[in-house]
């Protein structure tokens, strides 16, 4: 008898997403699912604990995939924080025009992406992404001041992609060209904003005032 191929977690996501979008509903049980595509129920488990925690891998399924491609690419490695977040992005929402469908219809119908829990791994992962970009801030050097930079910079980096997905799921552009402005628009902007140049020089500025008003 012929040994069955192993089964992949990519091809357990993608099985998933095939029969939610054919249905429109999770499978009955992973035991049907298992059946309905031929594969050991153990596979399953080999990977994730339920369908919940498989809804959270395809999001994560879609950074990593992101993250693979941006490891190949020369010239990304010798980019600057900016423009490696720039291309993070344009590569992150081609994958997600890759599988549109799934993704709106996951999330196509939700106000508030903030407390979806399939988002969850995705946020882990980006927030991770973003503590490694070498993005120049302002030395505090004041321990509790820079925990507190650093956590206002991961929220407003993870608050930035949310707005930009649902900017992306209700663009009806053609080829979502309106959504790569936007992320070419907002990234610089907010690299403008916590741009170190002008916020140094305003400190300098603030401290000699500040020797200054003491030795007077």
């Amino acid at each position: 008898m012929a040994t069955k191929k192993s089964t992949s977690k990519n091809d357990i996501i993608s099985w998933y997403m095939e029969h939610v979008l054919e249905k429109s509903q999770q499978p009955a049980s992973v035991f049907s699912f298992a059946k309905e595509n031929d594969f050991p129920e153990s596979d399953f488990y080999k990977y994730f604990a339920s369908f919940e925690a498989l809804e959270k891998g395809v999001f994560k399924a879609f950074f990593d995939n992101t993250i693979s491609v941006l490891d190949t690419s020369e010239e990304y490695q010798n980019f600057d924080a900016r423009n490696k977040l720039l291309m993070f992005y344009f590569t992150f929402f081609e994958n997600l025009t890759a599988n549109r469908s799934y993704v709106v219809h996951v999330l196509g119908s939700k106000k508030d992406l903030r407390s979806l829990k399939a988002l969850s791994e995705l946020r882990k992962s980006y927030v991770h992404y973003i503590n490694h970009l070498p993005i120049e801030t302002v030395e505090l050097k004041q321990e509790q001041l820079e925990k507190i930079q650093k956590k206002s910079m991961q929220e407003s980096a993870w608050i930035q992609l949310l707005i930009t997905l649902k900017f992306w799921l209700d663009d009806i552009s053609p080829s979502f060209e309106k959504t790569d402005i936007f992320i070419e628009k907002s990234i610089n902007t907010g690299f403008d904003i916590i741009d170190v140049a002008p916020l140094k020089s305003i400190i300098d500025l603030g401290k000699f005032l500040f020797k200054e008003k003491v030795q007077l």
